[in-house]
């Protein structure tokens, strides 16, 4: 225990914070003096929120705080609130990013999509615009509802690779899962098969050794990324993480979704009762949109300078036929290009339902702007439902969801918990039309600080399944009631209000 990470960073950590508690004691004298100090950059830091943050939850979660302890607050926020990197780390983000926007240049499919109406067009168009990731047709996609479903698949597309295989995942554990792949990664590897390994490193930290990517390395051949390394120091670049879930064959065959590379998520391992994840897989064109996302983020943490355009695929697998004439759209969102596309994708569906939207996510921080869509939806008569865990992985996190729930169950939206366990997917399906599956949560983290991704389809028959996955999903489920919520304590409502307000910095 002594020599595991976690406790080497937490002791690192604890003695920095003695360190300042102790310069803080040593210049008493001058106390008065860094009270007005501190209290004039919480003013700044206040003035900071309010001009360059646009939802008001996020600026209410964070001012109140500050202006509570002004000593401390404008430094938590620096470190923990902001999103802001190093130059350097910018520009090179911003080169790679330039180099997507020319591999991936819009080819104008979104406005074959009026088949599906105008509102199919206007966000298939956004995203072309505003992330620079186009639409795609001849793409055959699969659903997988749980991850004991994706295992076996995902070993079967491994072992026909011929050219690469890029894996890039927020969490790789060791275990049967991740052993299982690393065993056909080896082999490709040996046989001349670009194979290449991206993980982040606060999302593995408790799973993997430390200097795990160099001994993979060594011992193996296999070229090996850790993403912005965790370091034990109050640094605001800790804030964003690749929370992104890529696994991409040749160019033609792609994989993502919540599902990371650990046991608990093919039930292997028990941790919080039967673990409720999804992927999706595109075989087609649409994966080439993926390969050039994850060549971009290699690039950035390989310090590399590629041509992206000669891992192109040659030739298409005979599965694209099945997906001509269905559209499949799939994008990334950077917490450093100042436009929120995660939640701008989910804000569009919700808007654009006429009939139905329902939402799986782990957890419900809803931004002040989804809370909105989401009542006057429901408002409006649409079928508005929510999954949600009834088995927490995190209890205050699990306590400020269940904090959202009475506005919501007020404004008519139906939420439901899976009793057997862990939901850890993310879909969005309306309407029987549009459905989108990826590693986008319903907070305030994926939605402003970390790097993800989804695939958004259009019309494609695997809608159909991701829908019926619901609705068998909601039949293992708890309604909540709104009466139930509100025959809670006082204190504990009390307690639910301040996590609302507080969210943002959870």
């Amino acid at each position: 225990m002594v020599l595991n990470r976690a406790v080497i960073i937490a002791v690192l950590i604890i003695l920095q914070s003695a360190f300042l508690i102790g310069t803080a004691v040593l210049y008493s004298s001058a106390y008065m003096y860094v009270y007005w100090a501190c209290v004039v950059l919480s003013i700044l830091a206040v003035l900071i929120i309010v001009s360059r943050q646009t939802d008001p939850g996020y600026k209410i979660g964070w001012i109140i705080p500050i202006l509570i302890f002004p000593m401390f607050g404008w430094l938590v926020y620096l470190i923990c609130g902001g999103n802001r990197v190093s130059r350097r780390m910018r520009r090179k983000l911003r080169g790679g990013n330039r180099k997507m926007l020319q591999e991936l240049e819009p080819d104008c499919k979104a406005e074959q999509l009026f088949v599906y109406g105008e509102d199919a067009v206007t966000q298939a168009r956004y995203l072309e615009q505003y992330a620079g990731c186009p639409v795609y047709t001849n793409t055959y996609t699969e659903y997988f509802p749980l991850g004991d479903d994706l295992f076996p698949k995902l070993m079967e597309e491994l072992k026909k690779a011929e050219k690469y295989i890029f894996i890039e995942f927020f969490i790789i554990g060791q275990g049967l899962f991740w052993n299982s792949i690393l065993e056909v990664l080896k082999e490709k590897h040996a046989s001349g098969v670009d194979v290449r390994i991206l993980y982040d490193d606060v999302g593995s930290l408790r799973t993997l050794p430390m200097n795990y990517a160099k001994r993979l390395e060594r011992e193996t051949g296999i070229p090996c990324c850790v993403f912005n390394r965790f370091k034990p120091i109050l640094s605001i670049r800790m804030n964003n993480r690749d929370h992104r879930k890529f696994c991409i064959i040749d160019g033609h065959t792609a994989f993502t979704g919540g599902i990371n590379l650990a046991d608990e998520y093919i039930n292997r391992k028990l941790r919080f009762g039967h673990w409720k994840d999804t992927a999706v897989m595109v075989k087609g064109e649409a994966a080439w949109s993926m390969a050039v996302m994850f060549l971009t983020m290699w690039e950035y943490n390989r310090e590399t300078d590629e041509e992206f355009s000669r891992f192109r695929p040659e030739r298409l697998p005979a599965e694209a036929e099945l997906g001509r004439g269905f559209y499949v759209q799939p994008y990334a969102d950077s917490p450093l290009d100042n436009e929120p596309v995660g939640e701008t994708v989910y804000l569009n569906l919700i808007s654009k339902a006429h009939r139905y939207v329902y939402i799986m996510t782990p957890y419900l921080v809803v931004s002040d702007s989804v809370n909105t869509a989401l009542r006057n939806a429901a408002k409006s008569g649409v079928d508005v439902r929510i999954i949600t865990p009834h088995i927490p992985d995190k209890k205050l996190v699990f306590e400020l969801t269940r904090a959202h729930y009475e506005p919501l169950l007020d404004a008519g939206v139906k939420i439901y918990e899976y009793t057997p366990g862990f939901v850890h997917a993310k879909n969005f399906v309306v309407d029987d039309r549009y459905a989108t599956v990826g590693t986008i949560n319903l907070d305030y983290r994926s939605m402003f600080l970390h790097f993800e991704d989804g695939v958004l389809l259009f019309g494609d028959p695997v809608i159909r399944e991701i829908k019926r996955d619901f609705l068998l999903t909601q039949e293992k489920s708890e309604e909540i009631t709104l009466e139930e919520c509100r025959r809670h304590s006082q204190g504990r409502q009390l307690l639910r209000s301040v996590l609302r307000v507080l969210a943002p910095l959870l």
